[in-house]
C-alpha cells in the first residue's frame, strides 16, 4: 500500500514508535528510524526491517530537543530518500510531580520533546509533502490531550498543545493533499509508562501493583493496556486511501477512558 513512500518515525527504537515503523515497513514504506538506545540493538532493528520487508531503512540519533539536530535529521532523510511522505511525531518523555515541586528543567524538556519538536519536524516536512500533493502527519497524543491527571502538568500541557497544533496543521495542509491527525492512546505498557508507574508510586506512596490496578487501569473501562500493535494498526489505516477524509481529528484508542 505504501510502496514508494518514505516514513520518518521519531522515537522509533522502542515501544509505540518501533511498532509503527515496523508496520509501515511491512506496508512497503522506506523508513527513517530515530531514537536512543544500544547501538547494536538499533542496527539489528534497522537491518532486520530492511531484510524482512525489502525496504530501505536509515537511522538518525538526533536529539529532538535541539533544533539543529532536527534540521540535520530532516536533511539526512532528504538526502537518503528525497523527502518525507509520512511523518510520525512519536518521541516523548514524562515526569510526575506536583506543580509546586516540578523541576523546571523537566518542564522544559517535556515541552521541547513532546511539543516543540513536532513543530520543527512538521515545518521542515511540509514543503516536500505539498510538492507531491500528498502527505500524512501523525502526531502521538494521549488521552491526556483531552483530559488531565494530577502530577502531570508538563505532559498534559504538551499534549493539549499538540492537539491544537494538529488542528492548525490540518487546516493549512488540507488543500495540498496533506492530512494531519492526532492519535490519542490510553495507557500502553511501554518503557515510558513503566517509568510512570514507578514515579506515581513514589509520588503517591503506593506499591507498583496498587498503581497499575487503582491508578493506571482504573482509568480504562476495559481494564486492559492498549497494545503497541493496535496503535500501529491505526497509524497504517490513517495512511490508507480509506482515511483520505480524516483530517484534524483526535482519534482515541484508550479502552473508553475519555468516554467517561
Amino acid at each position: 500500500m505504501l510502496k514508494g513512500k518514505t516514513a520518518l518515525v521519531t522515537g522509533s527504537t522502542s515501544g509505540i514508535g518501533k511498532a509503527i515503523a515496523t508496520r509501515l515497513a511491512a506496508e512497503g514504506a522506506n523508513v527513517m528510524l530515530n531514537g536512543f538506545g544500544d547501538a547494536k540493538e538499533i542496527e539489528a532493528l534497522r537491518s532486520g526491517l530492511e531484510r524482512d520487508h525489502k525496504v530501505k531503512v536509515a537511522f538518525s540519533g538526533a536529539d529532538l530537543t535541539k533544533v539543529e539536530a532536527i534540521t540535520q535529521m530532516m536533511d539526512e532523510a532528504k538526502a537518503a530518500f528525497g523527502g518525507v511522505d509520512i511523518l510520525v511525531n512519536n518521541a516523548g518523555v514524562q515526569h510526575v510531580a506536583p506543580i509546586d515541586e516540578f523541576p523546571v528543567a523537566k518542564w522544559d524538556l517535556i515541552i521541547a520533546l513532546n511539543l516543540t519538536s513536532a513543530f520543527h519536524t512538521t515545518r521542515l516536512a511540509l514543503p516536500f509533502m505539498k510538492s507531491r500533493k500528498w502527505g500524512r502527519i501523525l502526531n502521538m497524543g494521549s488521552a491526556h490531550a483531552k483530559v488531565a491527571s494530577p502530577y502531570k502538568s508538563a505532559y498534559v500541557s504538551a499534549k493539549h498543545g499538540l492537539a491544537g497544533f494538529t488542528k492548525t496543521a490540518a487546516l493549512e495542509g488540507a488543500e495540498h493533499g496533506v492530512r494531519v491527525n492526532l492519535i490519542c492512546p490510553g495507557y500502553v505498557h511501554t518503557p515510558l509508562v513503566d517509568g510512570q508507574i514507578d514515579d506515581t508510586a513514589k509520588a503517591r506512596g503506593m506499591s507498583r501493583d496498587e498503581v497499575v490496578k487503582n491508578v493506571i487501569l482504573a482509568a480504562q473501562p476495559t481494564k486492559e493496556f492498549v497494545t503497541v500493535e493496535q496503535i500501529a494498526g491505526l497509524a497504517v489505516f490513517l495512511c490508507s486511501p480509506s482515511a483520505d477524509s480524516i483530517n484534524g481529528t483526535e482519534l482515541s484508542i484508550d479502552g473508553g477512558w475519555t468516554a467517561q
